[in-house]
């Protein structure tokens, strides 16, 4: 077996040293710096018989001038978005212990403050019939809209059963004096148009804020409702009191 050694004085200081090698701070792009560097290594290899036109050396410096001016640019987006997103969660942490008004079919009644909803109507109706149910679809209350109109019409539950209701009511003078636990109920709303015609409606409830989180990745602000979740922010459509 024969071992080839290099004893060539010449030869030594001619092999890159992998322990000096220069770390790529750029990860392999190119700056400022390189794009004169190429140009000018253009110039000097150019053919003297037919060199570069002025008008193709000020395009090319043009378009690296915009893709750096892009990327500058969207370093600073960057920051501002990160900025505007603190500022948002911040802002929303005021809505803790406040209730917000969305679109669901569920509605929380807490014991202490009354359930509160709306309903959006487009056209004139004769009837508005709101619904309330447990988890087992049992009937809990059933009430009118008086008057229903065009637009937001506005309900109120205070937590009381119908006589007819799951559970036992103790009725006094003709009403129904108990009321349902905390808890999370479904609400339906019929209605009866003016041109004989039956729907169903959707419901905007108002539920408190439990708080505040921010979802990495532009999720977004949301918010975490009590017995409904988290909602995007910009799913709230009104805030109201506590």
């Amino acid at each position: 077996m024969t071992t080839n050694v290099n004893n060539n004085p010449a030869l030594d200081g001619m092999y890159w040293d992998a322990d000096k090698k220069v770390p790529d701070k750029n990860n392999g792009a190119l700056t400022q710096s390189d794009f004169f560097a190429l140009l000018t290594q253009q110039l000097a290899y150019q053919d003297p018989t037919k060199p570069v036109e002025n008008d193709q050396m000020i395009a090319q410096m043009t378009n690296f001038t915009m893709a750096d001016g892009i990327g500058q640019l969207n370093e600073s987006f960057k920051g501002f978005a990160e900025s505007m997103s603190s500022n948002q969660a911040l802002q929303a942490s005021s809505l803790v212990g406040r209730s917000v008004l969305t679109q669901s079919d569920k509605i929380v009644f807490t014991g202490d403050t009354l359930a509160r909803g709306n309903i959006e109507l487009d056209k004139a109706a004769t009837r508005m019939q709101v619904r309330i149910e447990n988890e087992k679809g049992e009937l809990v209350q059933s009430f009118s809209v008086d008057n229903p109109k065009i637009g937001k019409n506005e309900f109120i539950w205070d937590g009381t059963y119908m006589a007819s209701g799951s559970g036992s009511a103790a009725v006094v003078d003709g009403e129904v004096s108990e009321r349902v636990k905390a808890g999370v109920y479904k609400v339906k709303v019929d209605v009866s148009y003016t041109d004989g015609k039956n729907a169903s409606l959707p419901v905007n409830v108002y539920t408190p804020v439990a708080s505040v989180s921010m979802n990495g990745k532009g999720g977004g602000i949301m918010l975490n409702l009590i017995g409904l979740g988290a909602v995007k922010l910009g799913d709230v459509l009104e805030v109201s009191y506590g």
